[in-house]
Parts: C-alpha cells; structure tokens; sequence
C-alpha cells in the first residue's frame, strides 16, 4: 500500500499518510521515486513538476506558492513554499530559531 495519499483530484502535491523513511520506494504519476530523507505524516510531496511562483493546491485550494522549482517526489514544506494567506508561515529561519 501506497504511503502516499492524492485528497482531491486538483492537488498537485500528496499527503504522507505513512512516514516515509531513506530508501523507501513510491511511483508517483508513472515515476519510480526512491526518498533519500525521512518525511514525516501529514507532510506534503510534490506529485508533479510545480514551477516557482505557481501555486501549490492541497484539499483542493490554493494553499500558498512554490519558491523554487518543484519536481514530482520533492518535499514540498516551508523551504521550499511560501503560504499566501499567512505571513507566519514565512517567518526567517533566523528569528525562529533566535529563541
């Protein structure tokens, strides 16, 4: 069984529903990805090419917008997305982790 879940037809990124672990092998859309990195439940992993700048859809809305080109297999998470609707969600690294 797939760890990998799609929620609504729309979505260009699927839902860990299994953490997935180094070595861990998925075919998402035709292609073989084998993960190189643990990815935690609930976190997202590009299901198709997602330019920069191009919006990211999960549940089937807008969720915010890719900083860098996305490939199918990439996890999508805050180095790598901005949200649109809530600037916390971009907060520097720096500040962060400055506590």
């Amino acid at each position: 069984m797939s760890k990998l879940i799609q929620i609504h037809p729309n979505d260009n990124v699927l839902i860990v529903r299994q953490t997935i672990l180094p070595g861990d092998e998925e075919t998402i859309n035709g292609i073989a990805i084998v993960f190189d990195k643990t990815i935690g439940l609930g976190h997202k992993i590009a299901s198709t090419s997602i330019a920069a700048g191009a919006i990211i859809y999960k549940y089937g809305v807008p969720i915010g917008s890719a900083l860098n080109q996305l490939h199918p297999g990439d996890h999508v998470h805050l180095h790598n997305m901005k949200s649109d609707y809530i600037a916390t969600y971009t907060l520097a690294k720096e500040f962060i982790h400055a506590k």
